[in-house]
């Protein structure tokens, strides 16, 4: 995992990041890893697949039932 260093935080900002954390019930560092998330993976964010889903949808939709081969197989013999 990454680690990142941030010089020159202003003492009030490291006061609110302490008092914030406290509300929350975590340390700092926690506190600061959540606020990082939520800024670069909002969570109103377009996930690809719910976007193709729904361009499948739109232009009147995908069959993609596909029929299992249901046929019994012999176990695989390693000798």
């Amino acid at each position: 995992m990454a680690s990142v260093t941030v010089r020159n935080l202003l003492d009030e900002t490291h006061r609110a990041l302490r008092v914030r954390a406290a509300i929350h019930g975590r340390s700092a560092e926690a506190e600061i890893r959540a606020i990082l998330d939520a800024a670069v993976r909002p969570e109103g964010r377009v996930k690809l697949g719910s976007l193709l889903a729904e361009i499948g949808r739109e232009v009147g939709g995908v069959d993609l039932e596909i029929e299992r081969d249901r046929t019994p197989r012999e176990p695989v013999s390693f000798e």
